[in-house]
């Protein structure tokens, strides 16, 4: 029989802890329902009474329906007091939600100059704030915080911890590897010898301050843990939380353990990414699992083995986790990754091709000059199309573009005047930015939405500056990525010059065509073909 494992996640509570993290109450919202639809079974909102954004978030999910439980945090109440008058168990009670978890002091240390109250008090209050949560009828989970230190000191003392909370009626004794220092081996030995003194499920809680977050989860796992809590992405406080998107296929793809239905986990990737733009936090392309490079080739003899069974060089198929694999094309690839990204898109090409040398001979001149396709696929792929005969009807031409920067009144500020023709019709038009590239997008946006409407769609999402050749100091050339988003994708682009400008706009111009090549394919599915695509607005 497989064994269940239920997933807490806390990202909503503990990921914002991270630096340079910062969510809004719709942000929240939007994000539990992304781990709702991802099949996790505790959501973590936050305190319903530390703060005016969660007492929001609150009071709003609950028309929402999820079927994850929304859970409380707080602490157990405070020394020499009484739970039923403690102010944040009082709203955590009166919150609505149907489970809440408290985190309490398990290391005697903690307890003495922390809390600064005798160990005997501390016991006190966990036991009468759980049991005051079980008393208003809600699921009780104790976080039984620095629990594998204050073990490691004095490990009567923090058994004795979670024996009160299980006396009082807790449905999870979470152990908590607060500080991020304890190794998996000892976690693995900790949890063992709790489980043969305890009744209640056991759950692991673990920051990644030594980088071992994902496997003291799973040696936890391995040694009866019940419960998992972590945070999409590994957002946290410090070095961040046990990352759910390494451990729940870990658990489930490698250990066989049942953590989320099959197509629950095929959303996994599209979570990740998800959660990513919303906090406004870049994911790491090498990310495990979910990262853009997670099945990313490069090398010429990985990309001619993958070809022939991608079990040569990827331990899983990446649709199992949502994601895809990806060839990169560079000075290092050979024929194979050519032909394998020339064939993704459709064209017709092989081996025997010429024109297969002569474009492998081309990316390695234009990278050896500073360009670099494997973080510009759209850029590529319109090198490739070009080369193998795809759509190359030119949807438009750049005869001149000019800029005119100013300071007046303290003040910069950018013109761009752009003349473009689009079938044989001339289009002069200018546009202010709040920047050269910011004004150069504006003009040639304005000169083309009159034939192509829906590129006001599509928006620049990033953009970088990279110095190729340092030691030549302003006369260096530059390389510029620029990353758009729109149509329900994601797309980057380069260019490379000794002018900056000159390179910000051929990473533009080659953002909008890969744009409206897009659109025309999109449009070409659905329209009647008498219709020029349904996009020119004649």
């Amino acid at each position: 029989m497989t064994t269940n494992i239920s997933i807490f996640d806390t990202t909503l509570r503990d990921g914002t802890q991270g630096e340079g993290i910062s969510l809004s109450a719709d942000d929240k919202l939007k994000i539990a329902q992304k781990l709702d639809a991802l099949g996790v079974h505790y959501i973590e909102g936050g305190n319903p009474g530390s703060n005016s954004k969660d007492i929001e978030f609150f009071q709003r999910i609950k028309a929402f329906n999820l079927s994850a439980k929304i859970t409380a945090f707080g602490s157990t109440r405070r020394k020499n007091s009484l739970a039923e008058q403690d102010a944040s168990l009082v709203r955590i009670a009166e919150s609505g939600v149907p489970a809440a978890t408290l985190v309490g002091k398990s290391w005697d240390f903690h307890v003495h100059t922390a809390l600064q109250t005798t160990l005997e008090e501390n016991l006190s209050m966990i036991y009468d704030s759980v049991a005051f949560l079980k008393h208003n009828g809600m699921e009780a989970l104790f976080d039984a915080e620095h629990f594998f230190d204050g073990y490691k000191n004095n490990p009567e003392y923090a058994i004795a911890v979670l024996k009160k909370a299980q006396e009082a009626g807790a449905n999870w004794l979470v152990l908590c590897d607060t500080n991020g220092g304890t190794l998996p081996g000892e976690i693995h030995d900790i949890v063992t010898r709790v489980r043969q003194e305890l009744i209640a499920p056991i759950g692991i809680h673990t920051h990644n301050d030594c980088e071992l977050a994902v496997a003291n989860s799973l040696a936890a796992i391995q040694a009866g843990a019940r419960q998992v809590q972590g945070t999409i992405n590994g957002y946290g406080e410090r070095c961040g939380n046990a990352n759910l998107c390494s451990i729940i296929p870990n658990l489930q793809i490698k250990m066989n353990y049942n953590v989320l239905p099959e197509d629950k986990l095929r959303t996994l990737t599209g979570t990740a990414r998800y959660v990513s733009e919303i906090a406004n936090v870049h994911m790491p392309v090498g990310q495990a699992y979910v990262g853009n490079a997670a099945f990313a080739h490069k090398g010429g003899i990985h990309v001619s083995a993958i070809m022939k069974d991608s079990k040569t060089y990827e331990h899983i198929k990446p649709e199992l986790v949502g994601n895809k694999q990806r060839i990169l094309v560079s000075e290092l690839a050979g024929q194979s990754n050519i032909i394998s990204k020339a064939q993704e898109l459709g064209l017709d090409v092989n081996a025997n091709n010429e024109k297969t040398k002569l474009i492998m001979d081309q990316i390695k001149e234009l990278e050896h000059q500073g360009y670099q396709f494997e973080g510009a696929d759209a850029s590529l792929e319109l090198l490739l199309r070009e080369a193998f005969g795809g759509e190359s009807k030119e949807l438009f031409k750049v005869e001149s573009f000019k800029m005119l920067v100013e300071k007046t009144n303290g003040q910069m500020i950018s013109e761009a005047i752009v003349k473009i023709n689009v079938d044989g019709q001339q289009v002069y038009t200018a546009a202010e930015g709040n920047g050269p590239v910011n004004a150069l997008d504006n003009a040639l946006r304005k000169a083309l939405v009159q034939f192509y409407p829906k590129i006001e769609n599509i928006h620049l999402s990033d953009y970088k500056v990279r110095v190729i050749d340092e030691k030549d100091a302003t006369a260096a050339k530059v390389r510029v990525l620029i990353e758009s988003t729109g149509l329900d994708n994601t797309w980057s682009t380069v260019g490379v010059s000794n002018n900056v400008i000159e390179a910000s706009w051929e990473a533009l111009v080659d953002s909008i065509r890969y744009a409206l090549l897009n659109m025309v394919k999109i449009d070409s599915a659905h329209a009647d073909p008498q219709d020029r695509i349904g996009l020119v607005n004649h």
